[in-house]
């Protein structure tokens, strides 16, 4: 039983692969099915048209033959009754002799041979002379029906259609024709005739394997035929998609062949002019996109200079801002913050025109995610504490070892923290640590304001914000993020956005443990399982920002300090 149940089994799995198989064949070829369907098509209608004419033709070789019986018989069955009439024959012999005589007579008296009954009709059993009656063939008499045999004892021409058995045990198609006659001095007889229809039978049968033979070649034609059709229509569409395909991986010199003058030499010629426009445009837009990029870096590293002799000049003056009067003392500390600002603004703008050119290099080594995250906790700190935010981290007791660039890493780590700290509305900032066999992951959960899922899809483009008219208290670059992707790219590894209006954001950056390593799943869920809770962290009670009563009132230093702190925080 056992080996049965195996090798039952094995036979539903190979057949479920074949049918399979079968169906993904059925659905990516189009030829295949305009060929099938023709063909199924084309059967059934030969099938029902060669049904129709097979009938037809049965009919009409069965009726011809039936009715050339008929009237042989008929004038047969006079002839018997001319003979019987005009004879003189009155005892027993000589009508027993004279009914032999007549059958044997009738017997090659048709178009064909034929065998001939001559039987005492019913309820003459028993006559005067006691004549049985006479048959060419003893062995086919039971041929002649009772029913056949009270239809002519009512007068008229009857007929019956028979199987004649033959002498290999097969049948042959019949017509019994049976009459009254009547036979001087012994009453009435029942003259009955059986033809062959073999004839017919092996005509009809000729007829049907030519129609067949016929159909069969009609079929191979229309497939023939089908096939070349569609061959020559499908096989552009096809090399179409395979030059669209090669085009789409990057080999912009790739073309249809044009042959002809027809639909299909159109339909090629109109994509190649396609493909020629778009190799165009893309050379432009490359072109363009090099001399943007060179543009970029060339013209980030020429204000390096004056940017350096500026911030020499700003140090020296916000140093001596002490000696100043409140509002030129104001001006040095806005200089001091807007030259910091510029200066990371310009590293970020090289930066990225570095993974734009291709240049970014990953300088990896086996470092534990714990010590780099912890790191970057410390380094938002300063901030979470001047936003009244609270940073509440979760690292494993195990090491997360991973090949990472340390230097990278944070970076990636430091912008998601700020961002989470500046949008997190006073609230928890949750940064978890997870790891598995392949990948190491880090989320960055905020409560605050949150974002919707088409915000969540933009969050990593370059300078894009949810609201620009949101106020940015800490002045970031708008490439923050963008960076923080491209770093993640660098590692092979993800960083991903979730967020809901009202219920904060999250963000995931999974990073492969070993260099080489490709990700399929992260050890850290993206979008949090638990519905927004309140934080249980208490928050100092502010008044309203636009109440003038809820402001406190501060000395000149004081006020100055403030805003040269919030002048300072970044958001990258």
């Amino acid at each position: 039983m056992v080996r049965v149940s195996g090798a039952w089994r094995l036979v539903r799995v190979r057949v479920r692969r074949r049918v399979r198989s079968w169906s993904r064949l059925w659905r990516s070829s189009l030829q295949l099915r305009v060929i099938t369907s023709t063909l199924a098509i084309g059967l059934a209608a030969l099938a029902l048209v060669g049904a129709y004419v097979g009938e037809r033709m049965a009919d009409g070789l069965f009726h011809a033959r039936l009715e050339q019986v008929l009237q042989e018989s008929a004038r047969s069955t006079l002839q018997a009754q001319s003979t019987f009439d005009s004879s003189t024959a009155t005892v027993a012999t000589d009508v027993q002799r004279l009914i032999r005589d007549v059958g044997s007579a009738q017997r090659t008296g048709g178009s064909d041979r034929r065998e001939v009954f001559l039987l005492r009709a019913p309820g003459q059993q028993g006559g005067p002379l006691d004549i049985s009656g006479a048959a060419s063939d003893q062995t086919l008499v039971p041929l002649v029906s009772p029913a056949l045999r009270t239809a002519t004892a009512r007068g008229g021409q009857q007929w019956q259609s028979v199987a004649i058995p033959g002498e290999d045990g097969g049948v042959a198609p019949g017509v019994m024709v049976g009459q009254d006659v009547t036979v001087p001095v012994d009453g009435t007889y029942q003259l009955y005739f059986l033809y062959s229809l073999q004839s017919e039978q092996d005509r009809l049968d000729f007829l049907q394997r030519t129609l067949g033979l016929a159909a069969v070649i009609l079929v191979a034609l229309l497939g023939s035929m089908t096939w070349l059709v569609t061959r020559q229509t499908v096989w552009p569409v096809r090399r179409a998609a395979e030059v669209a395909e090669r085009l789409a991986d990057g080999h912009l010199s790739e073309r249809m062949p044009e042959k002809g003058e027809d639909e299909m030499a159109t339909l090629a010629r109109s994509f190649n002019e396609m493909a020629d426009s778009l190799q165009d445009q893309i050379h432009r837009m490359e072109e363009l996109s090099t001399l943007q990029r060179r543009f970029v870096s060339d013209v980030s590293h020429e204000l390096r200079t004056p940017l350096t002799t500026i911030r020499m000049a700003g140090e020296v003056i916000h140093a001596a801002r002490a000696d100043f009067d409140p509002a030129v003392k104001r001006s040095a500390e806005l200089l001091q913050t807007q030259l910091d600002r510029f200066e990371d603004l310009l590293a970020d703008l090289l930066e990225i025109s570095r993974f734009d050119a291709g240049a970014a290099v990953l300088d990896a080594e086996g470092r534990d995610v714990r010590d780099v995250v912890i790191q970057a906790v410390d380094q938002a700190a300063s901030l979470a504490e001047r936003r009244g935010a609270w940073l509440h981290v979760v690292v494993p007791e195990e090491r997360c070892v991973a090949d990472i660039d340390p230097r990278r890493v944070e970076r990636i780590l430091r912008n998601l923290l700020v961002n989470a700290v500046e949008h997190a509305e006073g609230s928890t900032v949750e940064v978890t640590v997870g790891a598995d066999a392949h990948a190491v992951a880090v989320t960055v959960r905020d409560r605050g304001v949150g974002m919707t899922q088409d915000e969540a899809a933009h969050v990593f483009d370059r300078f894009w914000r949810a609201d620009p008219a949101r106020a940015r208290t800490t002045g970031g670059t708008g490439l923050g993020l963008a960076i923080s992707l491209e770093d993640a790219h660098l590692h092979g590894g993800w960083l991903e956005a979730w967020g809901r209006p009202g219920r904060g954001a999250s963000f995931r950056l999974t990073l492969p443990r070993r260099a080489g390593i490709r990700l399929t799943s992260s050890p850290l869920s993206l979008a949090p399982d638990e519905p927004p809770v309140v934080d249980a962290v208490p928050v100092p009670a502010v008044r309203s920002r636009t109440d003038p009563a809820g402001l406190p009132d501060l000395e000149s230093d004081e006020l100055d300090t403030a805003a040269s702190d919030g002048d300072r925080q970044e958001v990258r």
